[in-house]
Formats: structure tokens, sequence, C-alpha cells
């Protein structure tokens, strides 16, 4: 099978992959701008703001703002696992089990 030309309809290989030449694509259009609007934002934002938006963050979800809560319990101990990870994790440990007792 013959290679695609690097100008050809997609640019790539006999196996998918980007062949020798090809240009790639544009890129984001906007990441430098927002690259820019980022930056502005963390100049203007201090440790000292972070602090005081934390410890408001902690007093809303003390005072039972369940959305603080979530995103408190988010940002702190991560997002909860799907109960189908648990439940797998569950079998693998029952199956490893049961292989030990075996070999025992």
């Amino acid at each position: 099978m013959k290679s695609p030309s690097p100008n050809g309809p997609n640019g790539r290989d006999d196996q998918g992959r980007f062949a020798k030449g090809n240009p790639g694509g544009p890129g984001n259009p906007h990441g430098e701008h927002v690259g820019k609007l980022r930056a502005a934002l963390l100049a203007a934002v201090t440790d000292r703001d972070m602090q005081a938006i934390a410890a408001r963050l902690v007093q809303m979800a003390k005072d039972g703002d369940i959305q603080a809560v979530r995103e408190l319990l988010n940002r702190t101990i991560g997002k909860p696992q799907e109960p189908d990870l648990l439940e797998r994790i569950e079998r693998l440990e029952k199956m490893l089990a049961e292989r030990t007792e075996v070999w025992q």
C-alpha cells in the first residue's frame, strides 16, 4: 500500500500517523489571547485575596450552603469516585483474596 502524500487529503502515512512534512493544524486561534487574559487575572489576584476567598467559602459551607460544601470538598479531598469503580475494586480484592486462600 502506498503511503499518502504529506500534501494529500489527510497528510497521514499508511499507519495513520502524520507523515513527514505534514504542517499540522492551525492550533488554537484564541490560545495567545486566552494566555494573556489568564496572565492578567493571575497578576490581579494576590495571595491575600485567595486566602480571603477561601475563608469565605469555608464560612459559607459552615453556614449550610450546599454548593459551597460541594466546592470545598471537591477542591480539598477530590470529587467522589464513581460507584462502579468502587464495585470493580471490591470484586478484584475478593478475587485476590480467593487466590491467596488457594495458595495457602
